[in-house]
Formats: C-alpha cells, structure tokens, sequence
C-alpha cells in the first residue's frame, strides 16, 4: 500500500498555485502572463503581447511564467488556454497573442483598456 501523504502534498500545492493565480488575476485590471517581462521579453508572441498594450497605453501587471514553473504548468488548467502569453481583463481571459493583435488591429484592445480605466 503506497502512502497518501505525497498524493495530498501535490493536490495541495495545485490548489495553492490555482489560488495564486486567481489572485493575481482578480487582483489586477489588467494581467499579461507572458515568458519573460515587459521590459525583456523572452519570445516574440510575448513581447508583440506586452508592446500592443503598451501601444495602447495599458497599466498592466506581469507574469513571468519561466520564473514560476508552478504557474507555467497550472496555468493552461487554469484558464483552459495552452499557450503564452495569456491576457486578462477584469478577471476574464482575452486571449494570446493572436488574439491580442485582432483586438488591437481593431480598435477593441483599447476600448477595452479604456474601460478598466472607468471601472
């Protein structure tokens, strides 16, 4: 008979990590959870993610999910979104990057970041 106690360790640790990150994402307006940061990203879908905020002038916190392998790996279970970077306002997912720069083509990223300004 295998022990319970590593088994219960892990699902705890998910549960911590999963609060952590509904905090982050609860706590913050906007939240970009990228690979690396604003200032040096660490792959090209991040850092057109962090400029095409910035281009619409987005206060914006940031995850660095290579710092954190926790939120790396739980993360995609968290949102049910494989890929970074992921964007959220107001405690939604938005998207990736793709996504980002459909919204940010089209006006809408701004309209978006306008209206947490508002809120």
């Amino acid at each position: 008979m295998r022990p319970r106690a590593p088994a219960r360790a892990t699902r705890r640790k998910l549960m911590d990590t999963l609060e952590r990150i509904k905090h982050t994402v609860h706590d913050n307006a906007i939240v970009l959870f990228m690979k690396g940061t604003p200032q040096f990203p660490m792959c090209g879908f991040s850092s057109r993610a962090s400029q095409a905020l910035k281009s619409v002038g987005a206060q914006f916190a940031s995850v660095n999910v290579l710092e954190d392998p926790e939120v790396r790996a739980n993360l995609p279970r968290y949102s049910n979104w494989p890929t970074f970077p992921q964007l959220f306002i107001n405690g939604e997912l938005i998207g990736g990057c793709d996504i980002m720069l459909e919204l940010y083509e089209s006006g809408e990223l701004q309209r978006m970041v306008n209206e947490t300004r508002k809120s």
